[in-house]
């Protein structure tokens, strides 16, 4: 299944990539997916990045499959990252086949027009369609601030 999701913002490209992708800025805007959201990896071309939750709890691992700065980002989603564990051991991933979340920006005459295009099983839409429009709402906040 796919799903799309756009949003125009009052502010040049180059802030809106920035405040997208700042890993402080990122925690911001993602809290409509969970309290505590980051990453931790590279945005860079073929790097491997992991979105992780808060207390431990699991997160997705994922590599970036293009990345055209200030442009789109596409984000090759590999697997389930389980929860942490005491002790220390490393977590489970369940690796899946790969499906894509990618970031289009593109000028309009107001500022940006960032659009959102992923991939996601049926059972999980639902989640999605209450948490981006709230995430997207907070990225345009961050955006248009001073």
């Amino acid at each position: 299944m796919k799903l799309h999701y756009s949003i125009e913002i009052e502010a040049p490209r180059e802030k809106v990539w920035h405040t997208m992708l700042d890993p402080e800025t990122y925690k911001q805007w993602t809290s409509a997916f969970g309290e505590g959201n980051y990453y931790e990896g590279s945005w860079d071309e073929g790097a491997e990045i992991k979105f992780l939750m808060a207390d431990e709890q699991g997160g997705m691992i994922a590599e970036i499959a293009e990345n055209r700065p200030f442009e789109f980002v596409s984000i090759r989603q590999l697997g389930m990252i389980g929860e942490r564990s005491e002790g220390g051991a490393e977590p489970e991933i369940v690796r899946f086949e790969p499906f894509y979340e990618n970031y289009t920006l593109a000028d309009i005459p107001d500022g940006t027009e960032l659009q959102i295009d992923m991939d996601i099983e049926p059972e999980f839409a639902g989640d999605m369609e209450d948490a981006w429009p709230r995430a997207l709402a907070a990225l345009k906040r961050l955006c248009e601030a001073g």
